[in-house]
């Protein structure tokens, strides 16, 4: 009798979430993934507050991009924000979706409004292959998430040339300072960017803690030998927080930290073992993190954080796109096997930073149980079709539904079926 009254409270009681997440929708087939994980592993489980955003590109254009800021905001109120794959359109897109213009990165947006570092990390499933075999622990990027060529500005030069030349006004005295740049005799193209020390500084602060949290060794890569002022202000504010912070505290973990020119750093990185945290530029941090996802088995294998430079706002994010692919197969009611474990794993590092600020170790137990059960469910044979392939029996796959039903089913096992 205990055991099924136990049993019964197991399976009328959700865990309760104290303070609102904010939820970012997105699009294609992502979006159908996200309703369905939200259906099968979030509302069943638990009493949840979502403040809902739609990033879908259709709303984000309707809104002229209004809804984009909007959600940042929430994030900065609420704390927590979980966001699913978005598109970033091209000329292409603008045409397909007949939106009034080419809309800006909805992850940039949001970068520029909470600033901060993008961690991303592989989530490594003991049965699946790795493309860059000697990788046997995870390997971190830590991503500059502000300005560079991000918030530049491009243009094209026309074909009768001209200087271009770079202006500086100095915001006390006026005194204005012009940098030639270059004599175009045609066509060309040219660029500004800019960073902050502010931002830097922030950067900086959030790589070491992430280095000291992990126990990992440190790295910070840039290309100072060519841009001697730009990326050398980047490695000079890494090297005076490492000395003023945190070098004891390195030294008592017993990691390290160093600065790396980036080429050296990618060759270090492919013949490494992995183990350690790397602290990039935006653009470059943009670059390898694909690869690093790819390396350690899929490009759906990754997670990806965004931490604000004061630590009190926290996005986690589907680290892929829209898989437009099998989302026109989708429509054609076609069947599709598209890999769900980035997203999933977007609600659970949300949710366990929500339980982290709100002191309510149950629904951090629960979103690292989500995370294992995901985990097992593909060491159990029951994966997507990119995993698969991977594993060299690419007809040993499940559809798209099946893969989700499947964790949905084994995390009924352990907390019923509610």
């Amino acid at each position: 009798m205990f055991n099924i009254k136990s049993t019964l409270l197991k399976q009328a009681t959700k865990i309760k979430v104290k303070t609102p997440v904010v939820e970012l929708d997105g699009d294609e087939m992502t979006r159908i993934i996200w309703d369905k994980i939200k259906k099968t592993l979030i509302h069943p489980y638990l009493d949840i507050d979502l403040k809902y955003y739609d990033l879908g590109i259709k709303k984000r254009d309707e809104t002229n991009d209004q809804i984009t800021k909007d959600s940042a905001l929430a994030i900065k109120k609420y704390g927590v924000g979980i966001k699913c794959a978005t598109i970033t359109p091209d000329e292409h897109r603008v045409k397909e979706y007949n939106l009034k213009q080419m809309w800006k990165s909805p992850n940039g947006t949001i970068r520029n409004i909470l600033g901060g570092t993008v961690f991303r990390e592989p989530i490594i499933i003991s049965n699946i292959p790795r493309l860059v075999s000697k990788w046997n622990k995870p390997i971190v990027i830590g991503r500059h998430a502000h300005a560079d060529i991000y918030k530049c500005q491009d243009m094209l030069v026309p074909k009768d040339g001209g200087s271009l030349e770079m202006v500086y006004t100095n915001a006390k005295t006026g005194e204005r300072q012009v940098i030639p740049v270059y004599d175009f005799k045609g066509n060309g193209v040219a660029l500004t960017q800019y960073n902050t020390d502010e931002s830097i500084y922030g950067f900086a602060h959030s790589c070491f803690n992430m280095a000291l949290d992990k126990k990992m060794d440190l790295y910070f890569s840039s290309k100072n030998t060519i841009l001697k002022k730009y990326d050398g202000r980047f490695k000079d504010i890494f090297e005076e927080v490492f000395q003023k912070t945190y070098k004891s505290k390195f030294e008592s973990s017993g990691i390290q930290y160093t600065h790396r020119l980036i080429d050296d750093m990618v060759a270090q990185m492919l013949k490494s073992q992995g183990g350690f945290v790397m602290a990039l530029k935006n653009y470059d941090g943009d670059v390898i993190s694909d690869i690093l996802g790819q390396g350690f088995g899929s490009l759906g294998l990754m997670t990806s954080v965004l931490v604000s430079p004061d630590g009190k706002s926290f996005e986690s994010e589907a680290a892929h796109g829209t898989v437009t692919r099998h989302y026109y197969k989708h429509l054609k009611g076609e069947q599709t096997s598209t890999n769900s474990i980035a997203s999933i794993f977007a609600w659970t590092r949300g949710l366990i930073k929500r339980g982290e600020l709100d002191n309510t170790p149950d629904l951090v137990k629960f979103a690292k149980d989500l995370e294992k059960i995901t985990i097992e469910t593909v060491e159990d044979g029951i994966m997507t079709k990119d995993l698969a392939i991977a594993r060299g029996v690419p007809n040993e796959y499940v559809d798209t539904d099946g893969f989700l039903d499947a964790v949905a089913n084994n995390l009924k096992k352990k907390y019923g079926n509610n």
